[in-house]
């Protein structure tokens, strides 16, 4: 069992060269997760507010 475990590991690095390093992965991860949070942020602001205005009001009432 631990023989199949270890031969479903990808090698790190791939074909590229040398391995990333742990803090060149966390810096392109954050740079993506800066990207989708960006691009979250431009459509929440392209829905203006209404969504959540009409959500309110139909509380209320």
């Amino acid at each position: 069992m631990s023989e199949e475990s270890v031969d479903s590991v990808p090698p790190q690095g791939g074909s590229a060269g040398r391995p990333k390093g742990l803090l060149e992965q966390m810096e392109e991860l954050m740079a993506a997760l800066n990207a989708d949070l960006s691009a979250l942020d431009a459509d929440l602001q392209s829905a203006g507010g209404s969504r959540w205005a009409s959500a309110e009001e139909g509380e209320r009432g």
